[in-house]
């Protein structure tokens, strides 16, 4: 029975001591292949300018100069403008700005400079020496749309602008408050506790005869964790409703507990 503990969890979800999945979906290639028209249009757009600029400063100097000015434009075009614009912006290019994309670390978090400058560094190779055939194949045959820069930074492409709807919690049901108030509540298994808030969760939209197979399944490998068992003739949908509110209240007042401590003991006396 372990398969639909895990039926619930993706590649692309990060669980929350809540055992919430927050889905970061990757950005799918036609959408990054418009952002990515953008932004080699925008960069073609400042190569000119900036090179018509270090041209015209360098005219009057010697050859030397001259070619220190055409290395100097390809750097900061290639190089420092792209670094500069993700690593400012927090992963958000031109292109990624107007297609509501953002480039983040493979665990979801924000990138650094560092990781600006690499895909930066690896997209000279891929997208500008070689047109963006390296780029493309990659994306194409990476599960997250990943192309050679994000492999070489630890970083993906992902859709900024879904929206994240999470449902509300279980609420206690009265009748089984005073018992999960003395009731041993061990932690569950997280494929366990997110198969139980899904199931809640869609209560409504389930047949009686679903309802009441699932139900049982759950409360059954929910049982293993609680001690004593609910009242006789309980369903088993209040059952799990009480077992996940019960852990959310005792969870929320440790960690209350927790920080009041840690406030106490870095009080300035």
């Amino acid at each position: 029975m372990s398969a639909p503990e895990f039926a619930t969890l993706t590649s692309d979800d990060l669980v929350t001591g809540e055992a919430v999945a927050l889905d970061l979906p990757p950005a799918g290639l036609g959408v990054r292949m418009v952002s990515s028209l953008i932004d080699v249009c925008l960069t073609i757009v400042l190569l000119f300018v900036v090179l018509l600029v270090f041209v015209v400063a360098a005219l009057q100097a010697d050859g030397a100069i001259f070619h220190i000015a055409i290395i100097g434009t390809l750097i900061t075009v290639f190089l420092v403008y792209p670094t500069a614009i993700e690593t400012l912006t927090q992963g958000r290019s031109v292109g990624k700005l107007a297609m509501g994309l953002r480039t983040v670390r493979d665990d979801a978090g924000p990138i650094s400079a560092q990781h600006a400058f690499v895909r930066s560094l690896i997209a000279v190779v891929e997208i500008w020496a070689f047109t963006g055939a390296p780029a493309f194949i990659c994306a194409l045959i990476s599960p997250r749309g990943k192309r050679l820069g994000d492999y070489a930074a630890g970083t993906y492409v992902v859709r900024e602008r879904v929206r994240l709807r999470l449902a509300p919690p279980p609420q206690m049901p009265p009748p089984l408050a005073g018992w999960a108030r003395t009731a041993d509540l061990t932690a569950l298994p997280t494929g366990l506790a997110l198969a139980v808030r899904q199931y809640l969760s869609r209560l409504p939209s389930l047949d009686p005869a679903s309802r009441q197979r699932i139900g049982l399944d759950l409360a059954g490998r929910v049982s293993v964790h609680v001690a004593p068992a609910p009242p006789p003739g309980t369903p088993p949908e209040a059952f799990l409703a009480a077992v996940i509110a019960a852990r959310r209240e005792r969870d929320a007042a440790r960690l209350a507990r927790e920080a009041e401590l840690r406030r106490r003991l870095t009080r300035r006396r």
